[in-house]
């Protein structure tokens, strides 16, 4: 008894291996393309932001994901203490944290 695998089984229905192919290809094509210009580059974006949150320590400047501009004070579990004035202190989560805005403020300190 022959076994055939299920490529087999599309050959045979379809007629031709080109055919087969001309029909999956396109599909193929856009899964890879959406996993390599959309998923990917979102996962490594949230990697830098998980360790740049979890790296974080008492006396960085940092950038809130409202753009609140502050100097950590304390941290304490998933709430950071951020000094934004000389006696102003505000409790943000870790979550609130922006990665991308803190290093703009970085290098727009530094130019």
């Amino acid at each position: 008894m022959n076994s055939m695998n299920l490529m087999d089984l599309f050959i045979l229905q379809s007629g031709s291996l080109t055919e087969t192919l001309g029909m999956w290809g396109p599909l193929v094509l856009m899964v890879a393309v959406f996993y390599f210009f959309i998923i990917r580059p979102q996962s490594v974006k949230q990697k830098a932001q998980t360790n740049f949150i979890s790296s974080m320590s008492k006396g960085d400047e940092v950038v809130t994901a409202s753009g609140l501009i502050g100097k950590i004070t304390k941290i304490e579990g998933s709430q950071v203490h951020l000094q934004v004035d000389n006696k102003t202190f505000i409790r943000v989560l870790r979550s609130a944290i922006s990665k991308e805005m803190t290093e703009a403020l970085s290098k727009k300190e530094e130019s």
